[in-house]
């Protein structure tokens, strides 16, 4: 069955806007503690996460709590349609981005390539149980992570999502990239590979 993607993001994310406040927040708890669980959590080097919009769940739970050894880092477009990632802490200065996105305020020297990151968790409009994502349509974070197409993390890709973001299966395009986990508020999916 070929899923109608846009349809799917419009209504995925129009529920996703609807969470009301508090879910929100027990999401954000629940997730955090099952990014900490993963098998390939580092406990050293540079992760990468993302500023929660459009009803994305959000990530400040799990920075939060980072073990010191880790760097949390954000997304920054970068003109060659790949992200970059840039360290980040609360309070840090942003600039708004073409998608009216917040990326931190730092000259392109200072941001990391895709291969220096340990763990990029990623936000997503869908999933299935195989680990495709489908994202907003841009293409950002499969450029990004192309690498992994073939070969296993690191960097590992975490999707993090509501429980009612699950498709019954997205059809995989040549370009994506399939994620190595979801956490939901629910659950941890850890898809098997052949």
């Amino acid at each position: 069955m070929i899923v109608d993607r846009d349809a799917l993001r419009r209504e995925l994310r129009q529920r996703r806007r609807a969470v009301p406040p508090a879910q929100r927040l027990q999401a954000a708890e629940a997730v955090a503690e099952r990014l900490h669980a993963l098998p390939f959590m580092p406990t050293q080097g540079y992760v990468a996460g993302y500023w929660a919009m459009d009803g994305e769940l959000a990530l400040h739970v799990w920075q939060l709590r980072l073990p010191p050894g880790l760097v949390y880092c954000l997304p920054v477009l970068h003109d060659d349609g790949r992200l970059r990632f840039a360290p980040w802490r609360a309070g840090d200065p942003l600039v708004t981005n073409r998608y009216g996105i917040p990326e931190p305020d730092l000259g392109p020297e200072a941001c990391l390539e895709a291969g220096a990151i340990a763990l990029a968790v990623l936000p997503l409009v869908a999933f299935d149980r195989s680990g495709q994502r489908l994202g907003m349509g841009a293409g950002w974070y499969d450029r990004t992570f192309a690498q992994r197409r073939d070969s296993a993390g690191p960097p590992w890709l975490a999707g993090v999502a509501y429980s009612f973001q699950e498709a019954e299966r997205l059809d995989a395009r040549s370009w994506d990239v399939p994620l190595d986990a979801v956490c939901t508020e629910a659950d941890t999916l850890i898809p098997v590979t052949a």
